[in-house]
C-alpha cells in the first residue's frame, strides 16, 4: 500500500479540543540508525508495520505493510529492545483538510508535527502549507519517526533551530 503524505513543523498549535489517542511506537532493530519496522499502540489498536520510501530519497511516497496485533501480542513484542517514542495524536480539520497533529511527550516534549495525507500525487503537489505550519519537513530524515525514536528534544534542537522552531 502506498501512502502519500506531507509533514510540517507546527508554528502554532491548532485548537486541540477534542479526542486524541495516546500512542507508543517502538522501532526495531534498536541498532539501526533509522529502523523501518515499528510496533505501535494506537489508542486501543495494536499493529506491526514496515514502512519505507517507494523511491529512495522521496519520503512523500511510502510503501506501508501493516499487520494488526492483539493486545497480548503487542505486550509480548514490546519486550523487544527498541527505540521508543510517545505522543498524543489529534485528528482534526485544518483549513478545510483533515490533519494528524502529533504532540510529542516525554523526552521530545515541545515537538509538534502536522501530517496531511493525499489520494493522488497531483493533490499532494498542489497542497499549500497551512498558516499554523512553519516549514515542510517531509524529506528531512532527522524528523522521520524511526529516526526520532530514542531521541530527546536536545538531540534534535540543532536541526530545529535551522527552521527557527519554537517548542510548543
Amino acid at each position: 500500500m502506498n501512502e502519500l503524505e506531507r509533514t510540517f513543523l507546527a508554528k502554532s498549535l491548532p485548537d486541540l479540543e477534542g479526542k486524541h489517542k495516546e500512542m507508543i511506537d517502538i522501532y526495531i532493530p534498536k541498532e539501526d540508525r533509522h529502523p523501518i519496522v515499528r510496533i505501535r499502540k494506537n489508542g486501543e489498536k495494536y499493529e506491526i508495520t514496515k514502512k519505507y520510501p517507494k523511491v529512495e530519497g522521496d519520503s512523500s511516497v511510502m510503501v506501508e505493510h501493516t499487520i494488526p496485533l492483539t493486545p497480548e501480542e503487542f505486550a509480548s513484542l514490546s519486550q523487544i529492545e527498541g527505540k521508543r517514542v510517545e505522543k498524543k495524536r489529534y485528528v482534526l480539520e485544518i483549513e478545510g483538510r483533515e490533519a494528524e497533529v502529533d504532540v510529542f511527550q516525554a523526552d521530545l516534549k515541545g515537538l509538534v508535527l502536522i501530517d496531511f495525507e493525499f489520494d493522488s500525487m497531483e493533490e499532494k503537489d498542489a497542497f499549500q502549507m497551512p498558516s499554523c505550519c512553519l516549514a515542510g519537513v517531509t524529506h528531512e530524515e532527522s524528523i522521520a519517526g524511526g529516526y526520532l525514536c530514542g531521541k530527546s528534544y536536545a538531540d534534535i534542537e540543532g536541526f530545529l533551530n535551522k527552521y527557527h522552531y519554537t517548542p510548543l
